[in-house]
C-alpha cells in the first residue's frame, strides 16, 4: 500500500469508528416524571364503610387549586390502606399505580402525622425485600384530630439509616408527590 492508499485508510476506520461509537443498541429513556391527577387512600376495616382519602388536581401544578378531602376514622381500629394514582389528563386515564408496582426498587412512600396517634406498616416489598407502601396497614391510637402527609419519593435510597422502617430523613431522591390530609380519629 503506498503513503495515498493508507491515509484513506486511516480516515475510513475514523469515520466508521466514529459513526459506530454514536450508534446504540439500547437508546437511554429516562425515566420521566408522570403527572398525577388524582391520588387516593382507601383505608377498609371490617364492619364500616371504607374511608377515602382523596386529592384531585387535573390541570397539575398551577392553575386551579387541587380538592383534598380528608376523613374519619375511628379509635383504636386496624385498617387496610390501598393507595390509586392516575394521570387522568390522559385518554383514557394513565395508571401511575400499575407503574410503580413496575418500578417498586425505585419508589416507596412515607407517612407522617402532626396531632395523630397513627402507627403504619408495609405490606408490600420489591425484589430487594424493601418497602414500597402501595400496600399498609394503619393503627389508629386515641381519639384527635390533625393531618396525614403522605408522600411518594422517586429513587429513594432504600439502605439508608431509618428508611426500611418509614423515615424520610435519610431517603434522598425526588418528590413525585406530597398530600397532606385532614384527619379525624373518633
Amino acid at each position: 500500500m503506498n503513503r495515498t492508499q493508507l491515509y484513506l485508510l486511516g480516515i475510513l476506520s475514523i469515520i466508521i469508528l466514529a459513526t459506530s461509537a454514536c450508534k446504540k443498541d439500547d437508546p437511554f429513556i429516562p425515566n420521566e416524571e408522570e403527572l398525577i391527577t388524582t391520588f387516593t387512600y382507601t383505608l377498609t376495616t371490617s364492619g364500616a364503610a371504607p374511608v377515602v382519602l382523596s386529592f384531585t388536581d387535573l390541570d397539575g401544578d398551577g392553575g386551579n387549586a387541587p380538592t383534598i378531602n380528608g376523613g374519619t376514622l375511628q379509635a383504636n381500629t386496624t385498617y387496610t390502606g390501598t393507595l390509586d394514582l392516575l394521570n387522568e389528563a390522559e385518554s383514557p386515564s394513565e395508571s401511575i399505580t400499575a407503574e410503580i408496582a413496575a418500578e417498586k426498587e425505585d419508589h416507596q412512600f412515607f407517612f407522617a402525622t402532626d396531632g395523630l396517634d397513627l402507627r403504619f406498616a408495609y405490606d408490600d416489598l420489591d425484589a430487594n425485600q424493601q418497602p414500597v407502601g402501595l400496600n399498609t396497614t394503619l393503627i389508629t391510637g386515641d381519639a384527635g384530630t390533625g393531618n396525614l402527609r403522605i408522600t411518594l419519593r422517586h429513587e429513594p435510597n432504600k439502605n439508608a439509616t431509618g428508611v426500611s422502617m418509614g423515615n424520610i430523613d435519610n431517603a434522598g431522591g425526588e418528590t413525585d408527590i406530597e398530600v397532606t390530609f385532614p384527619i379525624t380519629v373518633q
